[in-house]
């Protein structure tokens, strides 16, 4: 997640809140009071069945349960009282008094210590009053929740000095708890259909069934509310799988008033075209199953018993991506889930290819369904014009609306398919065959699958068409600020993970698919903005539900609203030590790849990093003689990633002391912040920002060679590969892909996001990227884009594939580069050449076998020299060992010729030396 398209996407919901006006001039209301089928249908999503008298105010107190209620910064000697009204009629003008109540409760003032449970959960709260309901509205109020509830503070003559809405997430949690043990959806047999949902503030539920996913309803069902739970469900006759549904919720909507919301399910499996309407399926039913899926989901069972989290070898891809420009691919399977079905396709023989030599898993980028892509007529722009023009770009914004293009980080339905990646998407039934089908396909081609998930955000809320969670339960399911604004940090509406139900649609539907779907393992979009406690619980849940290991990894960047444990412990960096669950590093990855804030292109030139030529081989923007020292502290970051970031592994660091790597600095933080390696994710690049072969078109000096720009992609690659830890890949660094110099591909449509798996071209120089997020760089781009030297040749495209692919083999042969322990890293690796007297161009790291199963060698030593030019260094300990090449550098079609033709090891002296910008390992067998 790019902080670019967050900002992004903040300024598009803007812009959609104040098109429609305000939620209550919404583009498709209808002021008319529907009856029998005639909300069922029709193109009114909402109508308002009566207004409200007074508009929306901010909510600054919170209603922490059932009984205590704290207002901010109010005076707790005051006198308060709380309304309500079932139809929204509550007038209360500051200096007259409150009119249109049908309720009028009198609040003592609350002295005692809050509950620690409470007292943790609000501890965002300021101090201020803190109320008390009496005894006897506590027994009406789950009955009266629906409808308008206003604080306020009055006067010794009833008049009101001032007046909020109430923040009702934590009364609805209190009365409501068992909610959480309840299944929500809809249930089939054969015998009979049921309806589930939870809607406890909702005056009246009902459901439109439909026999196709156009055209009028056939009945429509009351259902019944559960007091205990808030949970409102009916049951009809008869199975009607195969058929679709909405609900009818009539609810009160402050500022608006009662509006009857028709809305799909938040438990939807699958949808009709653009999610208008939810689908009736049994997920277990036959139909729905391709042929051999039982067996798929046993074998898959069988193999992840023995997988731990650090044998995780990942290949980041986006599904569109994958095939869209593949011409061996079926015209009508290209950017749709049966591309991973045709298995004579250029596409998947890659992916096969790197299966082989030891890929474990492709990570899809989102593929529930969401909101940005039209489902049906999207359209594909034509684009032409030369290597630094601006008419690619124009092109492919002009129809940026209506293109087929999109990561997908806007959720819509959490639990369902998408829908533009199906070759039906009319048809509910087929989104969840065909997912299915990639699934088996995929493990067919030995690679287990991982899904990029996005429950901390939702596409829309508030009464927007395409709110689900909002239109159901008002206020409830989002992050709210301290006026009861919806809270936008992480780009888009902020989902609310610590309310048990938002937790509880997170954990169902993350169950889900890894049962009905077979997902392997799953990446959670800035995770650091979920609770610690509900990941760890949703760990256990998936391993004593599946009884197998289900690797999960995460964002787990600190920042936002929940930053540094303001609302909960997160589950970011710092705080998931112990939990098993993994979080991407950025601490080697800057290091690796150099810095540089994507707006200021002077530090984009200058801050070179590792690999591309800090100190060694400075570009022409570089500060001028930047001291060797510099160069030690960074080798030192990265050799942090190297032992998968452990807080209590040591080693002698470039200023001449010892220092656990939790002591090392990174930015004001600990480097080493793991407490085991299936803890840390090590990379070089991903889906965000620039892909690391345009990030060294910044960094490398102009004159670098097309080959080396190769071998340098390749030494960030070899880095994650003998990192400690789980190691993931971004689709495309094996095949030097570039976006054309675009930090922020989210939707700049197939053109800037191709790939060629026919190794042609990397697609550099196709233009300048999109202006939207680029255009402050294109004076610096032009002449870097303009420039002839820096594309790629096949040639080079089909070496760094290979070059990549012996990494994949070196990494997969030996149980050395897995480690699946702190203890064994602490007593297995140890990194020469480290302290004062380094030669901080060449990282040496040795790793002891002897006892471990897997190992394959007795010792194992790895080099990277970053440098230009060849290094020598003499290990006086190694005099007399039998160090030899590692195998996969002998075998015949090995990538590189240099290992073997120019790294030499003199036994008599313990010299080794090592060729420029190469990776290689030595072995004792």
């Amino acid at each position: 997640m790019t902080l670019r398209r967050a900002l992004w996407c903040s300024v598009v919901a803007a812009m959609a809140l104040l098109a429609v006006g305000g939620p209550a001039r919404a583009a498709g209301l209808d002021e008319s009071v529907d009856a029998g089928l005639a909300g069922c249908n029709g193109a009114a999503w909402q109508s308002v069945r009566e207004r409200a008298a007074a508009p929306r105010g901010r909510a600054q107190a919170h209603w922490m349960s059932s009984s205590l209620i704290r207002w901010p910064g109010a005076d707790p000697n005051a006198r308060y009282r709380l309304l309500h009204s079932a139809r929204g009629q509550i007038t209360a003008s500051i200096g007259a008094r409150a009119a249109g109540a049908d309720a009028s409760i009198a609040l003592q003032p609350f002295t005692g210590a809050l509950p620690s449970a409470l007292a943790e959960r609000f501890r965002f709260v300021a101090e201020g009053a803190t109320l008390a309901l009496p005894a006897d509205a506590l027994a009406q109020l789950s009955t009266m929740l629906g409808g308008q509830w206003l604080l306020v503070q009055q006067d010794s003559d009833d008049t009101v000095v001032a007046a909020t809405r109430l923040q009702m997430a934590g009364a609805l949690d209190d009365l409501y708890a068992a909610a959480a043990s309840r299944e929500l959806g809809v249930q089939t047999s054969a015998r009979a259909t049921s309806f589930a949902l939870w809607a406890p503030t909702a005056q009246a539920v009902s459901a439109c069934i439909y026999r196709h996913g156009t055209g009028p309803a056939s009945q429509r069902v009351a259902m019944q509310r559960d007091p205990a739970t808030g949970v409102w469900s009916a049951t009809t006759r008869g199975d009607l799988s195969g058929g679709y549904f909405t609900y009818l919720v009539d609810v009160f909507v402050d500022g608006v008033g009662t509006v009857r919301n028709r809305v799909t399910d938040p438990y939807s499996v699958s949808l009709t075209t653009d999610s208008k309407r939810s689908y009736l399926a049994d997920l277990d039913a036959r139909s729905l199953k391709p042929d051999g899926w039982a067996a798929d989901l046993t074998a898959m069972h069988a193999k992840a018993l023995s997988f731990a989290a650090t044998d995780s070898v990942i290949y980041e891809l986006h599904l569109r991506d994958f095939s869209i420009g593949d011409e061996g691919v079926p015209a009508a399977h290209r950017g749709k889930y049966l591309a991973f079905t045709d298995a004579a396709s250029n596409g998947m023989k890659h992916l096969r290819a790197l299966a082989v030599a030891g890929l474990t898993d492709v990570h899809l980028l989102p593929v529930f369904d969401f909101a940005t892509v039209p489902e049906s007529g999207c359209i594909t722009p034509a684009v032409r014009g030369g290597p630094a023009s601006e008419s690619q770009q124009a092109s492919v914004m002009s129809t940026v609306a209506r293109d087929c293009f999109n990561w997908g980080y806007d959720p819509w339905h959490y639990s369902a398919p998408e829908g533009s990646y199906a070759s039906d998407a009319a048809d509910g039934a087929v989104r969840i065959r065909e997912f299915r089908r990639m699934v088996m396909a995929l493990h067919a081609s030995g690679l287990r699958v991982g899904m990029d998930v996005v429950y901390n955000h939702t596409a829309a809320s508030g009464q927007q068409e395409k709110s689900v969670l909002d239109r159901i339960v008002p206020g409830y399911y989002h992050r709210l600020d301290a006026n009861g604004e919806v809270e936008r940090s992480t780009c888009c509406d902020n989902t609310a993970t610590e309310h048990l139900m938002m937790g509880k649609l997170m954990t169902d539907s993350v169950l889900t698919w890894a049962t009905q779907y077979g997902i392997d393992s799953f990446r959670f979009d800035l995770m650091g903005h979920q609770p610690r406690a509900l990941m760890v619980a949703l760990k256990g849940r998936l391993e004593t539900t599946l009884g197998r290991p289900v690797p999960l990894i995460g964002e787990g960047w600190n920042f936002g609203e929940v930053a540094s444990g303001a609302r909960f412990v997160q589950a970011s960096q710092l705080s998931l030590n112990g939990s098993g669950i993994g979080s991407f590093s950025d601490r080697a990855r800057d290091a690796v790849r150099g810095g540089g804030a994507s707006d200021d292109s002077a530090a984009l030139l200058s801050q070179q990093g590792y690999i591309n030529g800090l100190v060694y081989d400075p570009n022409a923007a570089a500060a001028p003689s930047r001291p060797r020292s510099d160069l030690m502290r960074i080798a030192d970051q990265v050799r942090v990633g190297l032992a998968g970031s452990i807080r209590d592994f040591g080693f002698t660091t470039f200023d001449g002391t010892t220092k656990r790597l939790d002591a090392i600095d990174y930015a004001g933080q600990p480097a080493g912040y793991a407490s085991e390696p299936a803890e840390v994710v090590n990379y070089v690049e991903n889906h965000d920002n620039a892909t690391l072969f345009d990030l060294n078109v910044y960094k490398l000096p102009l004159e670098t060679s097309r080959e080396d720009r190769a071998r340098v992609q390749i030494l960030g690659a070899a880095i994650v590969a003998f990192s400690q830890g789980v190691a993931y890949f971004h689709v495309g660094i094996d095949t030097l892909r570039s976006k054309s110099m675009d930090r922020n591909s989210f939707d700049s449509g197939d053109w800037f996001n191709r790939l060629d798996w026919l190794y042609r071209s990397n697609h550099f120089a196709s233009g300048l990227p999109p202006k939207r997020d680029n255009r402050e760089q294109w004076p610096l781009l032009r002449p870097l884009l303009a420039d002839p030297r820096i594309a790629p040749r096949p040639e080079n495209i089909v070496w760094t594939r290979d070059a990549f692919k012996d990494l994949l083999a070196i990494r997969a042969g030996s149980s050395l580069f897995r480690l699946s322990s702190a203890e064994a890293i602490r007593s297995r690796l140890t990194f020469p050449n480290t302290g004062r007297d380094q030669q901080p161009e060449l990282l040496i790291g040795q790793l002891e076998g002897t006892g471990l199963e897997g190992a394959r060698f007795k010792r194992l030593m790895y080099f990277v020299n970053v440098d230009k030019i060849a290094h020598a260094l003499v290990l006086p300990g190694e005099v007399g060992q039998p160090w030899v090449l590692h195998p996969v550098h002998h075998r015949t079609g090995a990538a590189d010729p240099r290992p073997s033709r120019d790294a030499v090891f003199d036994e008599a002296t313990g010299r080794f030396t090592l060729p420029p910008r190469t990776a290689l390992v030595y072995v004792i067998e």
